[in-house]
């Protein structure tokens, strides 16, 4: 593929446009957790800003010390809005209570603001050590599913072992979500379309891996339950859904999923604009195959 075909040096903005509007879910734990680390209540990211609030704690034992208590209720004020200097503050209350009970509250802001940055080697390292305490967080489990394998180049160490924690990622989230509950404070509204982001986050993870294997047909109808489910679809889904539609010799499929991408304002619209007259030029010169 090359590179007026290839999203993978679009991705910083891209994946940060993903979480623009995504919620948190973290389902409770079907079993308890360490008296250190009690399980995080769920909670709504405000829209078009990835920096959610930090979780609250549910049946939470009192903090080991006031200090401990002070220092995080100050990491909690600090603005998302200055989210470097909130970042920096969550490292510095990591480094000075490294087994506080309120951990997996800033490993979990961390990954989705690494997220929203690009910054996918980063987001994996705190993303693993949310999910070694609590291994039922659905979206961090979307977000690394999707995004692992979208950042991959011809230089990924270990590129299997990459996509087998891609595919496992996105399958647990995918099972997760039909048990994730409605918070008491979230509108339905709001809930259903942080389920469906959520969703169609792990769908295109799966579809990703897919993709990345070289195994386009079945790639595809994971994309399209991405692009089908998403509030706000990524047009990278559409893109990659286009290139998979072809490389089947789905040509009519491909110039409808490559004039969606090229419909929606961004880096790949003018990628897309010509894959549109190459699908129509290829399904005019070659045969079709049935869908």
């Amino acid at each position: 593929m090359n590179d007026s075909r290839n999203p993978w040096r679009m991705t910083l903005a891209l994946v940060g446009s993903l979480l623009g509007c995504a919620l948190v879910f973290c389902q409770a734990p079907t079993t308890t957790p360490p008296s250190s680390t009690p399980a995080p209540s769920q909670q709504e990211t405000k829209p078009n800003n990835p920096q959610a609030a930090p979780l609250t704690l549910e049946s939470a034992p009192p903090p080991v010390t006031a200090e401990e208590e002070a220092a995080f209720k100050a990491y909690n004020e600090i603005s998302n809005d200055d989210a470097a200097k909130k970042d920096q503050a969550g490292t510095d209350f990591l480094q000075k209570y490294p087994q506080s009970r309120y951990r997996i509250q800033v490993y979990g802001w961390q990954v989705r603001y690494y997220f929203s940055k690009g910054q996918i080697d980063k987001m994996e390292v705190a993303a693993d050590k949310e999910l070694e305490l609590y291994p039922n967080d659905a979206q961090t489990l979307a977000i690394v599913g999707s995004a692992l394998p979208r950042a991959m180049n011809a230089s990924t160490p270990d590129p299997q072992k990459r996509l087998a924690k891609a595919e496992q990622y996105s399958q647990k989230a995918l099972d997760l979500m039909p048990t994730v509950a409605k918070p008491d404070n979230m509108t339905d509204e709001a809930f259903v379309k942080g389920k469906n982001m959520t969703t169609a986050m792990a769908y295109s993870g799966l579809g990703l891996v897919a993709f990345r294997r070289g195994k386009f047909a079945d790639a595809i109808p994971h994309f399209e339950k991405a692009v089908q489910i998403d509030p706000q679809p990524d047009p990278v889904n559409f893109y990659l859904l286009g290139i998979c539609n072809e490389k089947t010799s789905h040509f009519d499929e491909a110039v409808v999923d490559f004039t969606k991408c090229s419909d929606i304002p961004g880096g790949l619209q003018a990628t897309c604009k010509t894959n549109v007259d190459e699908a129509k030029k290829l399904g005019a010169t070659q045969l079709s195959a049935p869908k």
